[in-house]
């Protein structure tokens, strides 16, 4: 990766008559860096992309994707970019190799048509209608046509929706690959199990402000990784501590129970219990208690 980032984003602001749907937030992400934008629905997620992408105005503040303000991005610039987006709108009656081999054609260095219909899964449907493909299939040419001009910088908008297990992990080897190529890539997703396996950062997205950012093994900080250690005392009522030292708080509880307690479990926060708990603080009302 180098210092010049693919993307930078400074102040950004976007309102909706008196909504503010995103509240100034800043952010970069390294050329050849995957980088997940998470948060819940509602939260700017998709409205910032979509500013990045250069399909929606900013209120305020400064954005550079590619070294260009997306705002006045013409064909070249769009050129460098993929998108695999929430929806689309595929020609129904092309098959899913004229569909593939036609966006080819708006690319200058495209991938080959055939290598990409195999890295998505597709081989055995290359001649089948799209009209004619499941749902899952149909995402899969989605990520196809997001990835068939070898684009500098791909879009990911959650885009294993509808892929069973088996699909999830081909497509996880697929962004892989492309990250070893040198792509930089931006996803969303709600599968945080997916965040862990792709990104090198994340930032977690509340209410239209960044709540959390870092590298994806230390988002949300030390004290959010400290583990949790659950059990049942006698009266059945049930207790929680939070120690670096579970082992440690499992002997003491023990000994004091004179056995083991009654579903006594250590709990290390995952990366989506993390998030949840991020999530959750940023949308408490402003006095609330913890």
């Amino acid at each position: 990766m180098t210092r010049d980032p693919a993307v930078s984003v400074r102040g950004l602001t976007k309102s909706y008559g008196s909504f503010d749907a995103v509240r100034g937030i800043d952010f970069d992400i390294a050329r050849g860096e995957t980088f997940a934008l998470l948060g819940p629905n509602g939260a700017g997620k998709s409205t910032t992309i979509e500013i990045l992408e250069g399909y929606r105005d900013r209120t305020g503040g400064v954005v550079e994707v590619l070294g260009t303000d997306p705002g006045v991005g013409g064909t070249a610039w769009k050129a460098r970019l993929g998108m695999v987006l929430q929806t689309s709108a595929e020609a129904a009656n092309a098959s899913v190799r004229e569909q593939l081999a036609h966006f080819a054609r708006f690319y200058p260095s495209p991938r080959d048509v055939d290598e990409v219909i195999a890295a998505v899964g597709l081989t055995e449907k290359a001649k089948t209608r799209v009209r004619n493909l499941s749902g899952g299939q149909r995402r899969r040419l989605d990520v196809a046509l997001g990835v068939v001009g070898r684009p500098e910088l791909l879009f990911l908008d959650e885009p294993t929706t509808g892929f069973d297990p088996e699909a999830r992990h081909q497509f996880w080897d697929l962004i892989r690959d492309l990250k070893r190529d040198g792509t930089t890539i931006l996803l969303t997703t709600h599968y945080l199990d997916e965040a862990a396996q792709l990104s090198d950062r994340a930032a977690v997205i509340a209410r239209g402000r960044l709540v959390a950012m870092g590298d994806i093994g230390e988002l949300g900080g030390a004290a959010a990784r400290i583990p949790i250690v659950r059990w049942r005392d006698r009266d059945g009522t049930t207790c929680t501590e939070r120690s670096s030292t579970p082992a440690a708080v499992v002997a003491r509880v023990s000994r004091e129970a004179a056995g083991e307690p009654r579903d006594l479990e250590v709990i290390r926060p995952t990366l989506e219990d993390i998030y949840l708990d991020l999530v959750r603080e940023a949308e408490r009302p402003v006095g609330a208690v913890s």
